[in-house]
């Protein structure tokens, strides 16, 4: 079983307008705040997913004032507690506002927004 304590990409906390749906679907799954880094989060929710679930994200980062929309592959799931998803295809300039908001050096060397 892998450790999740010990991350390649620091997470943090995402504070609020967070929305998820399962792909194919319409309706909107009830979660609380979620953990954030440039490769993906942790959705605290009491919904399980199977590994391998493709579901849109959704969320505002707040400090930057950008709203990221994503698929993401769920990775791994926590009964009861939530499940951590990796971003597919993110855009570059998704990618570029979360490193701003997350304070991270941009990973890129492409994007100067000052």
């Amino acid at each position: 079983m892998k450790d999740y304590e010990s991350r390649e990409v620091k997470r943090y906390e995402l504070p609020s307008e967070l929305s998820v749906v399962y792909e194919g679907a319409v309706e909107e799954i009830p979660i609380r705040p979620a953990d954030l880094s440039t490769r993906g989060m942790f959705i605290h929710s009491a919904k399980p997913f199977p590994e391998g679930s493709i579901l849109k994200v959704r969320f505002r980062l707040c400090r930057v004032d950008f709203v990221v929309n994503a698929r993401a592959e769920v990775r791994h799931c926590i009964a009861g507690m939530g499940f951590g998803v990796e971003f597919m295809s993110l855009e570059p300039e998704a990618l570029w506002a979360i490193e701003q908001e997350l304070g991270v050096p941009d990973s890129s060397g492409t994007h100067d927004k000052s």
